[in-house]
């Protein structure tokens, strides 16, 4: 597996799997029915943010992005999303993004990374960021409409750089 930069030309591999996972309402907050170039708009970042791909070969197992958590004076502060393509789930994609995102933000000269909104249901989630240093800070309850559970937490995290 390598992660590298991702492309226009690695969309077409990335959105089905993230037009599924924002389908089944179970882990992230955006928007039902996204068309193709909005999902791109919301996913595909530009600088100083980044977004990547690991892949095996041709083909994309997951994607994460990266960037400041806040503009200006909550700029030192680094966040980022992540998806793994279901048929590539247990093999860990989802701890190498995570791993990569962490040496990201050092090399970027970030000071801490924050998660504003893990699905509080979301346990593999919950478990891979706290075995990759993450400490859970908050939860606002209530605040995800989950698709079969209702109204449930998003937590927060944090970890140093």
């Amino acid at each position: 597996m390598i992660i590298r930069d991702a492309t226009e030309r690695d969309w077409p591999q990335v959105y089905p799997f993230f037009r599924d996972i924002v389908a089944a309402g179970e882990t992230y907050a955006y928007p039902d029915g996204l068309s193709e170039e909005e999902a791109a708009a919301l996913w595909m970042e530009k600088p100083p943010s980044s977004t990547v791909v690991a892949v095996d070969g041709d083909r994309v197992l997951g994607s994460a992005k990266m960037g400041p958590n806040r503009p200006g004076r909550g700029s030192h502060i680094a966040t980022g999303s992540f998806m793994v393509n279901p048929s590539a789930a247990g093999r860990g994609v989802g701890r190498a993004l995570g791993l990569y995102l962490i040496e990201w933000a050092r090399r970027e000269g970030y000071h801490g990374i924050q998660f504003n909104a893990v699905v509080a249901t979301n346990e593999r989630a919950m478990h891979l960021w706290r075995s990759l240093g993450f400490r859970l800070v908050g939860t606002v309850p209530g605040a995800f409409e989950h698709a079969t559970q209702g109204r449930v937490g998003l937590n927060i995290l944090y970890r140093d750089v």
